[in-house]
């Protein structure tokens, strides 16, 4: 009796340190992005970190109360950085998924957009695992688009980069037979450009929640669960109050936040 007397006492005693614990201030929050991903985040000829992504953090973080404080992370590094506190949340094109979300929490998503190959105009490529045999592919190291690759296209010759810009590259000496990444980033920092004029889109576009998520989200740590839902209330009014329809048309003349 005298041991369950004393465990009741010590298990009171624990929730309610815990109940007591103070919430965290979140009057600043870093917010870790790539700065190599045109048009949602870059770093411009003059050093200034700019996209759709920068602009709608800002967005965000006036909806928190917060200031915005940016750190670039290569993209290799993006999650570890998470977990090893040196920002508070993930902008950065971070697709939700089931296999995320085990390790870390996310928001809602803020755009969806689907995956599609690009080729040299005239490329006649067929889409499937005969066709795409002993093909070289390019794609950034460790995205939704690698993980579909591997997963779909086993028979391919896949090659990884650490950037956009230097699969964009590789295509264009014509080290790669083809590239794969997000039609938008595509369309806007390649096709769209003098240096991508020669090169066109080919196939079906590819999504669905099994390796593209739900969308792009905002990442942060689970034991935040007062940011994530900061940030997820954010989003929501930044969309009821047209602030989201504003920064989009500056950056595109589309829709990018999907069904």
């Amino acid at each position: 009796m005298k041991k369950f007397t004393i465990a009741v006492i010590a298990a009171v005693l624990v929730a309610a340190a815990g109940a007591a614990a103070p919430a965290k201030d979140w009057k600043k929050v870093r917010i870790g992005t790539e700065g190599a991903y045109p048009p949602f985040n870059y770093i411009d000829s003059e050093g200034t970190l700019k996209g759709f992504e920068i602009d709608l953090a800002r967005a965000l973080c006036e909806k928190i109360g917060a200031e915005c404080e940016f750190v670039v992370q290569d993209w290799d590094g993006i999650i570890p950085g998470l977990m090893a506190k040196k920002y508070d949340v993930i902008i950065a094109s971070l697709y939700i998924t089931d296999e995320r979300r085990e390790k870390f929490d996310f928001t809602q998503k803020y755009y969806q957009t689907p995956g599609r190959f690009v080729v040299r105009k005239g490329t006649r490529l067929e889409i499937s695992d005969a066709g795409l045999k002993g093909k070289v592919v390019g794609v950034q190291r460790a995205t939704a688009f690698e993980r579909f690759l591997r997963d779909t296209y086993p028979a391919l010759e896949l090659k990884v980069y650490a950037t956009q810009d230097e699969v964009n590259l590789d295509l264009m000496s014509g080290r790669l037979d083809a590239a794969m990444a997000d039609v938008v980033a595509l369309s806007q920092s390649f096709l769209n450009t003098p240096e991508g004029k020669d090169f066109e889109f080919t196939g079906p576009s590819f999504s669905g929640s099994k390796w593209f998520g739900f969308g792009a989200g905002v990442a942060v740590r689970k034991e935040d669960p007062d940011l994530r839902d900061a940030f997820d209330k954010a989003i929501e009014a930044v969309r009821a109050d047209g602030t989201y329809e504003k920064i989009r048309a500056a950056h595109f003349a589309f829709d990018i936040y999907g069904e």
